[in-house]
């Protein structure tokens, strides 16, 4: 159970006001909590006692529970609500606020190196998610420039960047997100951002110095994700994509714009993605080629399907594959991180069908995936559709090759630092109880199998 602190015993008016304000009972705010707390990697054991506690003024919530709190509020509103609104105070764990982008990255790389409080505690909220609609990149632009340095950046500096970039990302998707997370922000707090303050020979070659390090950026965004720290991810995607707009306003935005909702469809919270996603599009389209364009088509589909959309859905998957037979140019390095736009395609299109209740589709689409990622290369890639495949099964009742999916999934997961492969094992198991109970074979080993990769 959360901690709680006691307070002043004077009623929380501001807090009682707003939730009569969103009207929900304290069993639902409570109920909010737990599901925010969760998308963030806490369990907690918040119930309308507790907020009942904080109205009166009896206790405060602490850690990162006030974020929470105010985060549920907002959502409920359609607005952002502030910890202050609700009479909570910020504390020593508030988050910097710095609009320019080269030091925002630098304060985030340095927090994570120096484990600061801001970050750790970071919460993701849905308001974050549509950052990028409001962003003022002539604004940002202007205030770059005008803090440009002395010292000459070369190619070589540049590729420098570029290199470390895909060696660690290759390492990431053989042994998860918490290889080498460290040595990546560090590098990118104390020699990439720093990079950017430099002169350039060439327009052309500052724009590719901004893309390389958003492209770092990325990477230490995805680490946090696949950790499961879904705040701090939210962070590092809202950076890139400011120091993405520098580099190339139109494709590369767009991809971090596709990023940031990306994010949001995996915590399931659609809240601002088809509108993120079409403004990705609108920046994208005639700037991308084919294979970079499906994969934004296939997240406007996937954002769809989680808003019930269905008709929608089925429109940005045609868009997507016919995007993806286009032969009109190389793949931008930013775009290539996600591996093989094919089997992205194909990974995608499968949620988007688990989404429409699709899942003899869905299981198709899954098998196609496999044989389009390398399975060396993409070990975790392979390990997780295993699961997807495997969850697709049981839900066609077809037990035999459920547990040959998942026990697959298992052993591919071994040695990898995830939280996205153990909550994958995590979501099986209950399934697994009851195949246990009908002896269906495999069953039972797997099980072990599954409590020893979660001890």
């Amino acid at each position: 159970m959360e901690a709680i602190v006691a307070a002043q015993r004077e009623p929380n008016s501001r807090l009682r006001d707003i939730i009569d304000t969103v009207d929900c009972t304290y069993e639902t705010l409570a109920r909010d909590v737990r599901r925010i707390a969760a998308e963030n990697g806490e369990i907690l054991q918040t119930n309308k006692s507790a907020v009942s506690h904080w109205v009166n003024g009896n206790r405060t919530p602490s850690g990162r529970v006030g974020q929470y709190l105010a985060e549920a509020l907002s959502r409920r509103a359609g607005r952002t609500i502030t910890r202050t609104e609700i009479g909570l105070h910020a504390g020593e764990g508030e988050e910097p606020t710095e609009s320019d982008p080269v030091l925002a990255v630098t304060h985030l790389g340095r927090a994570d190196v120096e484990r600061r409080r801001f970050l750790a505690i970071a919460a993701f909220t849905t308001a974050g998610v549509a950052m990028p609609l409001a962003h003022d990149h002539e604004a940002t632009a202007r205030m770059l420039r005008a803090r440009t340095g002395t010292s000459l950046v070369g190619g070589e500096d540049v590729d420098v960047v570029r290199q470390i970039t895909v060696a660690f990302s290759a390492a990431d998707e053989r042994l998860g997100g918490g290889h080498g997370l460290t040595t990546v922000t560090a590098y990118l707090a104390d020699t990439a951002a720093p990079m950017l303050r430099g002169r350039f020979p060439s327009e052309a070659l500052r724009r590719a110095a901004f893309g390389a390090v958003a492209e770092l950026a990325y990477l230490a965004g995805w680490k946090h994700h696949d950790l499961g720290q879904e705040g701090a991810a939210q962070r590092y995607y809202q950076v890139g994509y400011q120091l993405a707009c520098e580099a190339d306003p139109h494709g590369h935005a767009a991809w971090m714009m596709r990023a940031l909702a990306h994010q949001a469809l995996s915590l399931k919270q659609p809240h601002h993605c088809v509108d993120l996603v079409e403004g990705a599009l609108q920046r994208g389209l005639g700037h991308v080629d084919g294979r970079t364009e499906a994969l934004l088509h296939i997240t406007h589909a996937r954002a769809y399907a989680a808003t019930e959309e269905n008709s929608s859905a089925a429109r940005a998957l045609l868009s997507a594959e016919d995007a993806l037979l286009r032969d009109d140019g190389p793949q931008p390095s930013y775009s290539c991180v996600s591996g093989p736009a094919a089997g992205t395609v194909a990974s995608h299109t499968a949620r988007t069908l688990t989404d429409l209740a699709d899942h003899v589709g869905t299981e198709q689409q899954h098998r196609d995936a496999l044989t389009r990622w390398d399975p060396e290369k993409y070990k975790r890639v392979h390990a997780l559709t295993h699961a997807d495949l495997g969850d697709s099964l049981a839900a066609q009742a077809r037990a035999d090759e459920a547990v040959a999916a998942w026990t697959q999934a298992v052993v591919l997961m071994e040695g990898m630092t995830s939280d996205r492969t153990r909550k994958a094992i995590t979501s099986m198991r209950s399934t697994l109880a009851i195949y246990q109970r009908r002896k269906v074979p495999g069953a039972a080993d797997l099980a072990r199998r599954a409590r020893e990769a979660l001890a």
